[in-house]
């Protein structure tokens, strides 16, 4: 789980470092727009683009930290083996879902290749998007079933 742990930082740091990069973007085009009546062209869609990679590279080290939401209202007063069950069963699915996620997401990639599909102001290649979205979303599944595999050891703070 080492790995998986370090691999889900380093995709948590790729992350914050592109919306960093989107919010310094975001700041120069709403600067120029209200100083100098000039935009960057296609800012809109590279903050999407951006926001979407960095969704899916948040995703792992959110599920490595058992981030996401447990809603236990149903199971406050079942057992603590049962509740480890019932979380080792959410994370199989979830990872199952990633997995899923993934290959579409592969198709989709591959489909904006052959078409060369890009944004429509600046003409940015979708491809990219999926190809950066891909990867995370296979860690994520893999995450997933190793829990599922092997429960929820800790992760050091």
């Amino acid at each position: 789980m080492r790995v998986l742990e370090n691999l889900a930082k380093f995709s948590a740091i790729l992350a914050g470092v592109l919306l960093t990069g989107i919010t310094f973007m975001t700041c120069l085009s709403v600067l120029g727009r209200n100083t100098i009546g000039t935009t960057l062209v296609g800012d809109f869609e590279l903050t999407g683009v951006a926001a979407g990679a960095a969704i899916a590279l948040f995703m792992p080290w959110c599920q490595i930290r058992r981030g996401n939401i447990i809603v236990d209202f149903f199971t406050a007063r079942v057992s603590d083996r049962a509740n480890e069950r019932l979380d080792r069963m959410g994370a199989l699915l979830l990872g199952l879902a990633m997995a899923l996620l993934a290959w579409r997401a592969t198709l989709g990639g591959l489909n904006a290749w052959d078409t060369k599909s890009g944004t429509m102001m600046i003409g940015f290649p979708e491809w990219i998007v999926y190809a950066a979205m891909v990867p995370p979303l296979v860690l994520t599944a893999v995450i997933g079933i190793a829990q599922f595999a092997r429960g929820f050891p800790q992760v050091a703070e």
